[in-house]
């Protein structure tokens, strides 16, 4: 059913084991081990620019936080109209939430693929094709991009004395499968021997990645109680889960997260101080222009502007007098001869007679 993701992830691991049984052998663990490695490698490399994305997209919304809980406080009572409004103000600063959050949403069908494609090669027992088969039955069987071939040396690659694609709580009748060719049935101390400092690398190193990222956030976002509550379960319940779930998880998985969250912690930090200078250029861009339009200090102001702009002024006034509206050029023009001027001239008192009063003394 998910045909169309489990062929692209295998043809990936097939051709990093292709190229790495150039240096080292085919059937070691290190083959299979750095394959797994650049499959997450080329995965991420692919979702660089949605990852670029999502961290400008993080950024901008941190940016709308304000103008955000405005329009929440504004429209409390009207659902309807909050969400057109957080709409419109989406579209108004080209922001796409679902950015946010596609290079995780991505990365999930890839882990399943990988996951899927890694106990394919062991089918005894695994619930994955036939079940009861003989670890030589099981040899014959291609997986997606691997032939037989390439099955039989995977499941007699070992990585420090154990399957690279075993895990610590593997029924014995799966554990079969790799006494193919007269090779030893692995223990689980063995497989915990491997399995288990893998799971505390990938636990400390997802803790590591989320800090990083709690550490970028505003302080007004992280004062929103959501986001505290994200930032405590990326911080310690999703490394816990490492842990918790390490066990159930074959090796090449296990492998596959650390090189994940290694890959994710390089490419953090080189992203947002990429991120960081563009922002500081735009900032000095946009003071430089600000410093070339103000006046130089002890520079003389320019008369032609003023002229311009007392010329725009007188304009102005025109326009209002012209309109009939009310405006102090009226009264300067009382004394041009105008009926309003002669009326307004013959009720003003003379310069130096007393003012007239204008209702006579009660006796």
């Amino acid at each position: 059913m998910l045909d169309f993701i489990y062929y692209p992830v295998s043809w990936i691991l097939w051709v990093w084991h292709k190229v790495f049984s150039f240096v080292l052998a085919p059937d070691s663990g290190w083959t299979w081990a750095l394959s797994v490695v650049f499959l997450v490698f080329t995965l991420r490399a692919i979702l660089y620019k949605p990852f670029v994305k999502q961290v400008r997209t993080t950024r901008q919304m941190q940016e709308l936080q304000p103008q955000i809980k405005a329009l929440q406080k504004k429209y409390a009572k009207d659902r309807q109209r909050q969400a057109l409004e957080m709409q419109k103000l989406q579209k108004e600063h080209g922001f796409n939430p679902l950015m946010g959050c596609l290079p995780v949403l991505l990365q999930v069908p890839v882990f399943i693929g990988l996951f899927h494609v890694l106990r394919s090669f062991n089918r005894t027992g695994t619930g994955f094709g036939q079940l009861g088969l003989t670890p030589e039955e099981n040899a014959q069987l291609g997986n997606y991009a691997f032939s037989p071939e390439d099955v039989q040396s995977f499941l007699s690659a070992r990585l420090f004395g154990a399957p690279i694609s075993s895990w610590i709580t593997q029924p014995m009748a799966s554990l079969q499968a790799f006494t193919v060719d007269g090779g030893e049935l692995p223990s689980r101390w063995e497989i915990a021997a491997v399995a288990v400092p893998l799971m505390i690398i990938a636990g400390i190193a997802t803790h590591f990645n989320a800090r990083a990222s709690v550490a970028r956030q505003s302080a007004q976002a992280a004062a929103n109680p959501q986001a505290a509550i994200m930032n405590k379960l990326a911080l310690y319940v999703f490394p816990l889960g490492v842990l918790v779930g390490g066990p159930f998880l074959p090796i090449a998985v296990i492998i596959y997260w650390v090189s994940n969250n290694i890959w994710t912690y390089g490419q953090q930090h080189l992203v947002f101080r990429r991120i960081d200078k563009e922002e500081e250029e735009k900032k000095a861009a946009a003071l430089a222009r600000r410093n070339e339009n103000a006046p130089k200090p002890g520079a003389r102001p320019d008369k032609s502007k003023k002229k311009g702009s007392a010329a725009a002024s007188d304009a102005v006034d025109a326009t209002v007098d012209e309109t009939g509206e009310v405006s102090l050029q009226k009264d300067a023009a009382a004394g041009d001869g105008s009926p309003a001027a002669s009326k307004s001239g013959a009720s003003a008192p003379k310069p130096g007679s007393r003012p007239k009063n204008s209702k006579r003394k009660r006796r």
